[in-house]
């Protein structure tokens, strides 16, 4: 075999490998969404959705939520923090619960956390002279406000968060378990459940 024939050959291969890397090579989802099969967010009880709904708002109102909008089917609540001085975080929990066909209801939660600043914003004023016509000239008050503006907001993942919630559901499930419906209080964070961490 000629020199020509092997580089020839060479060639080829290395095309044909580099075809197949590139059939294999498969696009990253988009922020880490897979849509696995986990239940971080949902859970299945053998109650009616309206039950299910009753001990969800029961749960929350036990951890110091204040509940919004509420119907049957869905709960709304939230609940403030302050981790710092001039950081406030507030977190909107939503319930979903939906009927299945055996009776029972799949109950879906999920959070959404939302991150303000305290920022100062200075103030003016103006002043029409009425001498000289609609001619107003802007009058610096000299002082300022602290207004709090949302720096921040993300879907809370995680999943411990979650597993407390469908606990404490559970715990107000009519039905449950003596045994069960007990269970030794676990301490309450002070803090949201996905603190922002301070940047190095």
């Amino acid at each position: 075999m000629s020199c020509r024939s092997i580089l020839l050959a060479v060639a080829v291969a290395t095309t044909l490998a580099a075809c197949g890397s590139n059939a294999r090579k498969e696009e990253a989802p988009p922020l880490g969404e897979t849509f696995g099969a986990e239940d971080t967010y949902s859970r299945i009880y053998s109650q009616a959705p309206a039950t299910a709904c009753e001990a969800t708002r029961r749960a929350l109102l036990g951890q110091g939520y204040v509940i919004g909008n509420l119907s049957a089917e869905s709960v709304e609540a939230t609940k403030n923090f302050q981790p710092e001085s001039d950081v406030h975080t507030q977190l909107k929990v939503l319930a979903t619960c939906v009927p299945r066909a055996d009776g029972g209801s799949i109950v879906f939660i999920n959070a959404v956390q939302d991150r303000y600043a305290l920022q100062s914003q200075s103030n003016s004023a103006s002043v029409g002279v009425s001498m000289i016509g609609s001619v107003s000239l802007p009058l610096p008050i000299g002082s300022s406000n602290a207004n709090l503006v949302r720096v921040g907001s993300n879907t809370v993942q995680n999943q411990d968060f979650y597993r407390r919630l469908f606990e404490r559901v559970s715990f107000y499930m009519p039905g449950t378990p003596a045994e069960a419906a007990t269970p030794p209080p676990a301490p309450e964070p002070e803090g949201p459940p996905d603190p922002v961490l301070p940047q190095e």
